[in-house]
Parts: structure tokens; C-alpha cells; sequence
């Protein structure tokens, strides 16, 4: 019995240390030269070419245009700052892989092959085709049908360069790649109405998502705090409700980041959010806000006034101007976190709503929004938050509809039996924070599946694609790069990758998101440690 006794002390003891025997160095090892979001086929072979950034030529051999040509440059400065990064680090003996018979010599050249059929298209729009195919060897070839397919594939391209073991080179595995996004819409929010970003960060936000390959840039550019977008037709707007004279964004701003990320193959959608979030237009203009009272008392301005004419003129110009101004074909026009309580407390709008025969307030939401939606150009399509559609608003059957308010798929669910096509939002709210490590809840969730799990017979290609949302009451130039990256990261895989088969993220991703956050901190975005201890070595 005391035998016994002392073998259970002694397994427990060691159960109980072993649980704290952990190695040295990075928690996930980073892999080397490995794609982020992973590709939809790929082989990769253990052969290997080394990288002279002066002798590797960009050959185009079919179309050509600018976005093409400054992708080049873009790429070439890339390799370059690689090989930089190589050449800084102190330097120790290690084997040569001359000699190594996996080692193919230099890599001399990547022919892009852009069909001759198909010239550059001006700008990215929904469903254009992302498509590439990228084979490595000594003379490498990428080809596409289109200028957004080459641009992904390029991309990809550097991220299978990675620095050797004794930082002497910059190898390139030989590999195969047939590539597409799983979804058209794959968007990042960016929220400027709570802080101001400066232009700097916004230009660095889609330089980030270009390497994560995601294609929407949501800009949520005003709200109840700040009006920093500045009007040709109201400058007042922006002179008063903007937080400052200096936190403005000009038209050659807006054009900047459109061209900017036109480059890139991101389209810009604006968002002018209605009939709430507006409290800073009522700066410039007040009598287009609803007084709101409490107890027969006024306690402030609140949402829009339905019943004043001025409001509706005041929207649809502002509308025309900033869709004018940015050339996508969807516009999100708002419609959430309606205070219908501002509006039944006021006498007037009381007054209205019975003169119009209006029942209520969720009605007069309905009244408000058939008002706007003639607004728009006639050949642009909304984009609404949920709310639009929940509170039963006549919308047209191409609307689309973001889904925001609840995990489950229940909402989903509702949007595709009525026949409207969908962008997820609900599970990727970046400003929601948990412990380090949190990318793992973006990365497994997947509304596509959530949606087939739940029902069948829904067309799941409805689900259009999602957002990742940083809205900014806590976030500002100091911290939003450090906030979305790479915690973005993760709803980018999951938009463009194949499905995940598991409720659990693979543990090949625990390693190949520590590499990838070492890529873009090596490229320039302050992008926060993924998961653990570890290590990126800058230069």
C-alpha cells in the first residue's frame, strides 16, 4: 500500500511540473515563406532559389497599364527592404547552400502574363475577378485575366520570399499556385467620425489590407461626434461640426485615398449614415435635427427631422456630391441604432405622423428611409445596416444588407429568405477585445456555414462576404493599427480561403499568422504580437 501511495505521489508530482515545462523561444515558431490568407491550391516543393533583388526582371507580357507598372515598383521595393532586413543582421557560420543539390541557383525572372483579350480595368467593383495562377521556378510566371488577379498574385509572390536560417540569403521555394477568393466582398470599417484619422494612417490601413487581400475599405467617415468630411455645397458642415479646422478630409484627400487604393485593387465605399449617428450636422444646420424631450421638457438635439422638407434637400445634395465624388456603384446609406423615443417625444413629429395617417414610430422609420432611398444616383445600389431591414422598410431586391446585431445565424436566415444578398459583420467587431490571442475567434467563424448548418436550401452565395468593423470611440492614430492587425488578418483568411473544416483554427495557422505579423511589421504596419512570446527581427 505505501508502494503504491509513493508511485501516485510521485506521477502526480510529475503530472502537476510537467504542466509548467514549456521550451525556449517563440511560443509558435514562425513558418518560412508561407501565403497569408492561405491559397485555394498550392504545392510546394522542397526546392529553392535565391533572391538578387538587381537581377530579378519583371517582365509583362501581355497588357499593360499604370496600376500594373507602380504594382511593380511597389513589389521590387519590397524584395528590396527584404534583402535589406538580411543584410543588417550580424552574420555566422553556417553551411553554404551553394552546395546544398535543393538549391536551384537565383531566381531570374517573373513573366506577368495579363490577358491580351482583357486591358487594365479602371477601377475594382463587385465581383470582378481576383483569379491568378502563379508557378516559381527560375523564370516564374504569373497570369490573370484581369489587373486584379495579377495584383493578388504578386502579392503572393512576396510572401513566398523569406530570409534563410543564417540571414546570408532570401530563398523562394519552387511552388504552384491556382488561386481565387471564396468571397467577392471582403471589407475592413474604419471609423472616422468618432476620432479623426490622419491621412497617413488611412493610406497605411491599405497597404495592410493588400497584403492580407482584402478589397473593401468602409469608410464610416461621420457620426454624431464629428463631421470631417469636407462639402463643396455645405462647407459649413465640416466649419463647425468637424473636431477641429485641421481634421478635415478635402476632395483631394477623398481622391487620394481612392486612387490610393485603386492601386491596390481596394474599392472605397463611403458611408453616409442616416437618420441617426447625425448629431454633427446639427452644428451647421439644427432645425434638420429632432428636438428630443423628457418629462414636457427639450433635452437636446437628437436624430434627423422627418417632418422638415430642408432635411431631405440637405441629404440628397450632400448624396449627389459624395457620389460624385467616389466612383463604386454601392453607397451605405446607414439606417441603424434608430432613437425612436427622440421622435415620439416631440409634439411636432406627434403632429405629423397624425396628419400622414403614420401609426408609429418604427412606420415613420419606414416613411424617413422611403424618403432617402430615391436620393441615391439612379444607378447606385445601398448598402443598409440590418436595422433597414428589420424594421420592415420597402427596399429594392439589390440592396444589400449588413448584418450586425446577433451571433447566431437566426438574422441571416431572414435577409436570404427574403431574397437580399448579405455582408456579415456580427462576429468581426475588432473594437470588442479579449485577451491576447483573440484572432482565433474571427478566424473560426464563418457565416457561410453557419447559415448551412442552420437551414438548407438558402442560396449561402447570397452571403456576398463581411467586414471586419474598427469602430473608433476608444481607437485613434496611436492604437488602430496595433487594434486591427493582425486581428483583421483572421477574417481575411476566412473570407478568401477555402472553408474550414473544424471549429478549431489548425496549428498550422498559429505559426503562419506569426510570420505573416512579422511581415507587415517588416513592411511598415505596427501590427500588434498575434498570439504569444516570439520574436520579429526588423533590421
Amino acid at each position: 500500500m505505501l508502494r503504491f501511495i509513493f508511485i501516485l505521489n510521485a506521477f502526480c508530482v510529475y503530472f502537476v511540473s510537467s504542466m509548467y515545462v514549456f521550451n525556449p523561444g517563440p511560443k509558435y515558431p514562425p513558418t518560412k515563406g508561407e501565403l497569408w490568407p492561405k491559397a485555394q491550391v498550392q504545392t510546394k516543393y522542397d526546392t529553392y532559389y535565391n533572391l538578387v533583388p538587381s537581377d530579378l526582371k519583371f517582365n509583362v507580357k501581355g497588357q499593360d497599364c499604370q496600376i500594373l507598372q507602380t504594382a511593380i515598383e511597389r513589389y521590387k521595393n519590397v524584395l528590396k527592404s527584404l534583402k535589406d532586413i538580411a543584410d543588417k543582421h550580424p552574420k555566422f557560420e553556417a553551411a553554404s547552400s551553394s552546395s546544398d543539390p535543393k538549391h536551384l541557383g537565383t531566381i531570374k525572372e517573373l513573366q506577368i502574363n495579363l490577358s491580351f483579350k482583357t486591358p487594365c480595368e479602371e477601377y475594382p467593383y463587385m465581383d470582378m475577378d481576383e483569379q491568378y495562377t502563379l508557378d516559381v521556378a527560375a523564370v516564374s510566371t504569373l497570369n490573370s485575366k484581369s489587373i486584379w488577379g495579377i495584383l493578388r498574385g504578386l502579392e503572393s509572390f512576396a510572401q513566398l520570399f523569406y530570409i534563410s536560417d543564417d540571414y546570408e540569403n532570401i530563398f523562394i521555394n519552387t511552388t504552384n499556385i491556382e488561386d481565387f477568393p471564396r468571397h467577392p466582398y471582403r471589407g475592413l470599417l474604419i471609423d472616422t467620425g468618432r476620432h479623426f484619422l490622419t491621412m497617413e494612417n488611412i493610406l497605411k490601413t491599405l497597404d495592410a489590407m493588400e497584403m492580407n487581400k482584402m478589397n473593401v475599405l468602409h469608410w464610416h467617415i461621420v457620426d454624431d461626434q464629428a463631421f470631417p468630411y469636407q462639402s463643396e455645397k455645405y462647407p459649413e458642415l465640416s466649419a463647425k461640426g468637424a473636431f477641429d479646422v485641421t481634421m478635415i478630409y478635402t476632395r483631394n484627400d477623398v481622391k487620394k485615398v481612392i486612387d490610393y487604393a485603386r492601386d491596390r485593387g481596394i474599392r472605397v465605399i463611403p458611408e453616409i449614415d442616416v437618420p441617426g449617428h447625425s448629431r454633427s450636422w446639427g452644428q451647421a444646420f439644427p432645425d434638420i435635427l429632432t428636438k428630443c424631450y423628457k418629462y414636457n421638457r427639450m433635452i437636446g438635439l437628437g436624430l434627423m427631422d422627418p417632418t422638415n422638407n430642408a432635411t431631405f434637400n440637405i441629404i440628397g445634395e450632400l448624396f449627389k456630391e459624395v457620389q460624385d465624388l467616389f466612383p463604386d456603384k454601392y453607397f451605405h446609406v446607414g439606417g441603424d441604432e434608430v432613437d425612436l423615443e427622440c421622435w415620439s417625444s416631440n409634439p411636432d413629429v406627434k403632429e405629423f405622423m397624425k396628419k400622414n395617417n403614420i401609426p408609429d414610430t418604427k412606420h415613420l422609420l419606414k416613411y424617413f428611409m422611403t424618403q432617402v432611398m430615391p436620393l441615391l444616383k439612379q444607378n447606385s445600389i445601398p448598402v443598409a445596416w440590418q436595422d433597414v431591414f428589420d424594421n420592415g422598410v420597402e427596399i429594392s431586391k439589390d440592396t444589400i444588407i449588413e448584418v450586425w446585431r446577433s451571433y447566431k445565424p437566426d438574422d441571416m436566415v431572414k435577409v436570404l429568405e427574403a431574397g437580399y444578398k448579405l455582408i456579415h459583420s456580427s462576429w468581426w467587431y475588432l473594437d470588442q477585445l479579449k485577451n491576447g490571442g483573440d484572432w482565433v475567434d474571427y478566424y473560426t467563424a464563418d457565416p457561410r456555414k453557419m447559415v448551412d448548418d442552420n437551414k438548407k436550401g438558402l442560396k449561402l452565395e447570397n452571403i456576398v462576404g463581411g467586414e471586419a468593423c474598427m469602430w473608433g470611440e476608444v481607437v485613434d492614430d496611436r492604437n488602430i493599427m496595433s487594434r486591427v492587425w493582425p486581428r483583421g488578418s483572421a477574417v481575411a483568411e476566412r473570407l478568401w480561403s477555402p472553408q474550414l473544416r473544424s471549429k478549431y483554427a489548425p496549428d498550422e495557422a498559429y505559426h503562419r499568422i506569426e510570420e505573416h505579423t512579422c511581415r507587415m511589421i517588416r513592411r511598415g504596419i505596427p501590427a500588434q504580437p498575434a498570439s504569444g512570446p516570439g520574436v520579429c527581427f526588423t533590421g
